[in-house]
């Protein structure tokens, strides 16, 4: 990949963690700084599976902004946009579509094939 599509892609890689980073950020403020006192208990209910919920997103987000920290890492050793498995280059349009990928398309087709044949 060239220099001009490195550069693409960190600046995309970096948007988006900082993005994620503010969101987590804003989250644990929500969670710290709110004085919850539900008499309802009901209402005690709603309040703790909203925030089960956006935990188990942010928990998501975290494992992203590993893979994207990843990402960069291979950016600045140049071996982003290579796949990891047969060494081929990684298509512009996949890379568009999941910058964080490490495969090619055809052999996460193969290891999405192989995973539903064992029953993953």
């Amino acid at each position: 990949m060239d220099k001009k599509g490195l550069e693409y892609f960190k600046g995309l890689l970096q948007n988006q963690l900082d993005e994620l980073i503010e969101e987590a950020l804003k989250t644990v403020n929500g969670m710290t700084n709110l004085k919850d006192n539900f008499p309802d208990p009901t209402d005690r209910a709603s309040l703790e599976t909203d925030r089960n919920f956006l935990l188990r997103i942010r928990d998501r987000e975290r494992k992203l902004i590993e893979k994207i920290k990843e990402a960069l890492e291979r950016i600045d050793n140049g071996t982003f946009g290579v796949c990891e498995v047969c060494g081929r280059e990684i298509g512009a349009e996949r890379l568009k579509a999941r910058p964080v990928t490490t495969r090619c398309i055809d052999c996460k087709k193969k290891q999405e094939a192989r995973e539903k044949a064992s029953g993953l």
